[in-house]
């Protein structure tokens, strides 16, 4: 977390507060010039001083392992704390999806959400405590963790106006095959052909009447300690939100942690989490494939190193055998 004070110097009465000081994360910085979002950094000070003003809170310090958008800590004008996060612009409707999922869930298996403004991409959140990260839990622990933490969250949700499973599928081959060849190939063309190949099976097997609310990005950065014990001491913050079915959340728990899955068989996380689950094995680790290579070359344009490098490197094991 940043150590700046982010607070309004005082003025006279009459004048206009200065616009507080923005200490906008690195990565965060290269995902909006990456997005061509530039003028939005410009603006963060303007429209945190307005959301201050609309929402009646105070804003705090900035939150420094954020990757996504700005989030900074809040203090509401009844002294309760909580969390404002101002999305980085994107073409999709990211923060439309991001609030439709919030509202679903209603604090269950996610955090609650307090107020939402798609137009500004600004979320005011209940302030939740460290993550599994850093709480440094041993790596089974949290596999089952997230793994029921997940589960909370999945539920039918019809006509809920966000992407399906095969949408997903169809934007991640574009993806892969776009920001391979603008990187210059920063992994093997076979594992980048493994990835498309499981990305079209997947597609494939999409099933509208099956489909369930998904979160679309469950890590131990994203499962921040919140009241209670055991799964329901977790709640998990920045969902995608997809409409999918439930294995495509636990190939994202294959795709993180990419030199442990290495250590051993990579298929044995597959098969125990589908153990956990009573999921498809086949269908965790073949969305697990797709994220990887998707997720390892982002990470590669906008600078998360080690792990962007680490997890093209478990592709390439995956996809080739070493």
């Amino acid at each position: 977390m940043s150590e700046r004070a982010n607070a309004l110097a005082l003025v006279p009465a009459g004048e206009e507060a200065p616009a507080p000081v923005i200490d906008v994360p690195a990565v965060v910085c290269e995902k909006a010039r990456a997005l061509g979002a530039e003028a939005w950094l410009d603006d963060l000070p303007s429209l945190v001083r307005a959301l201050e003003d609309d929402w009646g809170l105070e804003a705090g310090r900035a939150f420094g392992d954020a990757t996504e958008a700005y989030v900074i800590e809040a203090t509401l004008a009844d002294g309760t704390p909580a969390v404002l996060k101002l999305l980085v612009p994107r073409a999709a409707d990211a923060a439309r999806h991001e609030i439709t999922v919030l509202r679903l869930a209603d604090g269950e298996g996610c955090v609650r959400l307090l107020r939402g403004d798609e137009a500004r991409g600004a979320l005011l959140l209940e302030r939740l405590g460290p993550s599994m990260r850093e709480l440094g839990l041993p790596f089974e622990r949290r596999l089952d963790l997230l793994c029921g933490t997940a589960a909370r969250l999945w539920r039918p949700a019809p006509g809920a106006g966000l992407p399906t499973g095969a949408e997903k599928g169809r934007w991640l081959v574009e993806h892969i095959t776009s920001l391979w060849e603008a990187l210059d190939h920063p992994c093997r063309e076979r594992a980048v052909d493994h990835a498309v190949a499981c990305a079209e099976r997947r597609i494939g097997a999409h099933d509208d009447e099956r489909s369930v609310l998904v979160h679309g990005d469950v890590h131990q950065w994203n499962a921040l300690r919140a009241d209670g014990d055991g799964e329901a001491g977790f709640k998990l913050v920045d969902p995608d939100g997809l409409l999918a079915e439930r294995a495509y959340d636990l190939g994202i728990l294959m795709r993180e942690d990419p030199v442990e899955l290495l250590a051993g068989d990579p298929r044995e996380r597959a098969r125990h989490l589908a153990a956990r689950t009573g999921l498809d094995a086949e269908a965790i680790w073949e969305w697990g494939v797709v994220e990887r290579v998707s997720t390892g070359l982002l990470g590669v344009q906008v600078g998360l190193e080690p792990v962007a490098t680490e997890m093209l490197r478990a592709a390439d094991v995956v996809a080739t055998g070493g």
